[in-house]
């Protein structure tokens, strides 16, 4: 009675408001409503006419002004090139006087050129710089001709130092070892004025290299004071020499000491010379260069700001226009939309009232306006149709409600069965991996324990000996060296063979127990795996080939990949060579596309018969129930392959001819990450084909 009193009320106010609505807003409901939206977007094309054309006569005056910020840009652009190519220059040149080389001279002459090919055919062509490109020409010329001087006097050094230092030098070093040869006897008394001369013509001949090489003062001391102590030394190696030819080559000697100070002298003014020139004339130059472009570049920067002065002030009117004129157009199309908004609000508040009364459950009210004819009208005859197709969904959702509760109850029981089931072949999987991995890691670090201790004894033995007062013979300590040295390498062999399982198993584990995405190597992941399961393979006489090539990257899950792989080889021990059967197993991955890799697990085994292949993938069927199969084996490899690494399955196999599983797979697995256990609901869809 209430919803009732309700709609009563309902009525009476709609009924109010319609006959208060008259005059203008009665005349526009007249009118069709596609027809008065279109007067709406008439309003709106009148307005972007408008405000087009005041745009594009605005554009007009940016466009100039555009041109002129663009034009100052490239003038920038080339000064910045100029500047960056003579500080280039620059540094191959003080290259180039430190360690000269064709390359380098070679370098310098390219990079001139280009200096002079950028104000040639660049600058003298821009309309900002033409009229101060000769000014740029002249102090870059100049810059390059000192270049030139530098490069006669660095000729002129190289000359200086090959013929006045490094010629009398090595005159000088034949003298000595013609004094040494002449002396005789090591306790002569020439032989320690001799020793000091020597020492001081050695650091005389490195402190000269390193004044030629680095220009140091304190080098060019350093060879000074030693040509002193040479020239010091000789008078008196000449009074203590006890024949005529330490005096004839002490005599020469004494020349070639002179002529090598007089050679250094010269030497450090020329070097003094190339450090003004290169100061002078080529760093100055590059000064004055730069000094040139910062010249031009304060002009740019002003007719820069000029231009952008100017954009701005004409970006500022035309928003100003654009505003007003869009602030009054906007007053009429609101207006406008009012007018039409009243024509329609009605009839729309209306149906919106009775939808409201659908949607609340109150289907007993009828919806009004169904006679109306124009838009609104068909609406609401449509929500009277939905009205009553609700009141029969109703009834059918009753229906269908109850027996929803009995099938959701048997499917919860249903989906804890089965992953119980799952989680204990899992485990079951990874335990027989632990005991068999266990075994293995025991033979090496037996032995390692075995080798220790022999070692530890025969060292005990070797130390009781070494305290005895027999004395030791070199055989014993050959004999202790040769026993130290095969246990050492026993010890290395077995504990890194020990290190090897222990880490290949341990990434295994730690892919199974993780299913988080990471890039891996195909064929590292494959190795780490076939390690894990090698005890399995001393069970039972299976040879186990693997082809996968390196470099196979997979952005994926390796914990899955490890599973797929450990239940295809345990399905295949268990099944394709039962009773202890002689076998082969081999795995092979290749690129498929650029996208794909495929990947086959096959063997030659006692194979399937169509009715096991149609049943191979789904949950819980197993040929071996009465042995302890789950049926749950390919049923995992099956739901990771296709749900986690978005990829897909074949299975081709002949009864006695073998069975072969084939995978392609994306590179980058496109399924979600979450369980990796296979626990999905759904059926298997699967690809099967017989050879």
């Amino acid at each position: 009675m209430v919803t009732s009193q309700q709609n009563g009320v309902s009525e009476r106010q709609d009924g109010l408001a319609a006959q208060g609505r008259t005059g203008i807003v009665g005349f526009v409901r007249a009118i069709p409503i596609r027809w008065r939206i279109l007067s709406i977007a008439a309003l709106n094309s009148a307005v972007v006419l408008v405000l087009a054309g005041l745009i594009w006569s605005g554009s007009q005056v940016l466009s100039s002004a555009w041109d002129d910020l663009r034009q100052v840009r490239q003038s920038d652009q080339i000064l910045a090139l100029l500047e960056s190519e003579t500080g280039r220059l620059q540094n191959l040149i003080h290259r180039y006087i430190n360690q000269p080389s064709p390359e380098l001279f070679a370098e310098i002459l390219l990079l001139r050129e280009a200096v002079l090919g950028t104000l040639n055919t660049r600058a003298s062509t821009d309309p900002m710089l033409s009229g101060s490109v000769a000014e740029l020409e002249r102090v870059t010329e100049r810059f390059l001709s000192g270049f030139g001087e530098l490069r006669g006097l660095q000729s002129t050094i190289a000359k200086t130092y090959e013929e006045q230092v490094l010629s009398p030098a090595k005159d000088m070093a034949g003298l000595y070892s013609i004094i040494e040869g002449a002396t005789g006897q090591r306790d002569a008394l020439i032989w320690p004025a001799l020793g000091k001369s020597r020492e001081a013509f050695t650091a005389m001949l490195v402190a000269a290299n390193a004044y030629y090489l680095s220009l140091a003062s304190a080098s060019a001391e350093e060879a000074r004071r030693n040509t002193e102590t040479i020239e010091r030394t000789i008078p008196v190696m000449t009074d203590l020499a006890d024949n005529d030819l330490q005096r004839i080559a002490l005599q020469r000697l004494k020349g070639r000491a002179v002529a090598l100070r007089q050679g250094l002298a010269k030497l450090s003014e020329q070097l003094t010379s190339r450090t003004d020139l290169l100061r002078n004339s080529i760093d100055a130059s590059q000064a004055d260069t730069i000094g040139a472009i910062d010249g031009l570049s304060v002009k740019m920067r002003q007719r820069e700001q000029n231009a952008q002065a100017t954009f701005d002030r004409t970006l500022a009117a035309i928003s100003r226009n654009v505003l007003v004129i869009a602030a009054a157009f906007l007053a009429l199309i609101i207006i406008a939309g009012i007018i039409i908004a009243l024509s329609i609000r009605l009839p729309l508040q209306q149906l919106m009232s009775s939808m409201h009364a659908i949607t609340s459950g109150d289907y007993g009210r009828k919806v009004q306006g169904t006679a109306a004819r124009d838009e609104v009208g068909a609406m609401a005859r449509a929500v009277e149709v939905f009205r009553e197709n609700a009141i029969a969904k109703r009834e059918a959702e009753n229906e269908l409600r109850a027996s929803k509760e009995k099938a959701e109850s048997a499917l919860l029981e249903l989906n804890a069965a089965q992953q119980n089931l799952i989680d204990a072949e899992r485990l079951a999987a990874l335990g027989g991996l632990v005991a068999g991995v266990a075994h293995e890691v025991n033979n090496p670090i037996g032995i390692s324990l075995t080798v220790a201790s022999s070692f530890a004894r025969r060292t005990d033995m070797f130390e009781a000996e070494l305290r005895s007062n027999t004395p030791l013979r070199r055989s014993q300590l050959e004999e202790f060296v040769r026993t130290s040295q095969d246990a050492a390498q026993q010890l290395v062999a077995n504990l890194h063979r020990a290190g090897e399982l222990i880490q290949s198993f341990k990434q295994v584990a730690v892919d199974r127990s993780h299913a988080e995405r990471r890039q891996f190597s195909l064929s590292e992941a494959t190795d780490q795996i076939i390690a894990s399961l090698r005890p399995v393979l001393k069970k039972a006489p299976i040879t186990l080939t693997v082809d996968v090539p390196d470099g196979l990257m997979i952005d994926g899950y390796p914990g899955s990949y490890g599973q797929i792989l450990t239940n295809l080889f345990l399905n295949a021990a268990n099944h394709a060579f039962p009773d202890g059967q002689p076998g082969t197993i081999a795995i092979t991955a290749k690129l498929r596309g650029t996208d794909d890799i495929e990947i086959s697990f096959s063997d030659n085994g006692a194979g399937m018969t169509p009715d096991v292949q149609r049943q191979a993938f789904d949950p819980f069927f197993t040929t071996r129930r009465n042995e302890g199969g789950t049926g749950l084996g390919l049923h995992i490899v099956y739901n990771l392959v296709t749900q986690q690494l978005g990829g897909r399955m074949m299975l081709e196999s002949r009864l006695g001819q073998g069975t072969t599983f084939r995978i392609i797979m994306p590179r980058a697995a496109t399924g979600a990450s979450g369980s990796i256990d296979g626990t999905s609901t759904q059926w298997p869809t699967r690809t099967m084909s017989s050879t």
